[in-house]
């Protein structure tokens, strides 16, 4: 297996691709990805929230300095995870059986394409930390993540329709510290949604 060693280097060529919600990704760096339920959050207020942080990253091109990334988290991811703290919707992931078919998605192949580093399957939504591995692409990865999960939940459930949000939430990993952040970020995440442990799986590598 490669070194789990790899930040963002601003030196270094960034692949920045979709569109409303950019993804950078670079070669062998760690990055805090989540995604969700499409019922996790309203459509209008995701359709505002969405708006607002477009025409906000349109004024305030990356890289960003400290001042500004404590800005931008304050107005757009922290409001996101307060809303899906709250567990709306029918949070699928409630159920063990659903979130053992996410989190068999997830190893599935670990070592060959990705390393895990941290994940929490809440019950409407999934954070990871992982660093993809050379010649993997993030948006693949996770496209592969989500239609084989949501395949099988649904067999499992006998719903139709899809399950996942369109999309994902990405953030590259700057150094050690943030990648400290983001493992506590993880571990905290069901303590600070208020659940008991039969509603959520944690998974964090050792050190």
């Amino acid at each position: 297996m490669e070194s789990s060693e790899g930040f963002l280097n601003p030196y270094q060529p960034i692949d920045t691709h979709g569109h409303g919600l950019p993804h950078w990704q670079q070669a062998r760096s760690l990055v805090f990805l989540t995604w969700r339920l499409i019922d996790s959050v309203p459509a209008d207020r995701l359709r505002d929230w969405t708006s607002e942080r477009r025409r906000w990253l349109a004024h305030h091109p990356e890289p960003h300095d400290a001042t500004t990334r404590a800005t931008y988290r304050t107005l757009f991811p922290a409001r996101m995870e307060a809303w899906l703290d709250a567990s709306e919707g029918r949070c699928e992931l409630r159920s063990p059986t659903n979130r053992a078919i996410v989190e068999e998605v997830l190893r599935h192949q670990e070592g060959e394409t990705h390393e895990l580093h941290a994940f929490v399957i809440m019950p409407n939504h999934v954070h990871v930390l992982v660093r993809l591995l050379s010649g993997c692409r993030l948006e693949d990865r996770v496209r592969r993540w989500k239609t084989w999960s949501a395949r099988h939940i649904n067999q499992q459930t006998g719903r139709t329709g899809p399950l996942w949000q369109e999309g994902y939430w990405d953030r590259l990993v700057r150094d050690s510290e943030h990648r400290r952040r983001c493992m506590a970020y993880i571990q905290g995440n069901p303590m600070r949604a208020n659940l008991p442990d039969s509603a959520y799986t944690l998974w964090t590598r050792e050190e």
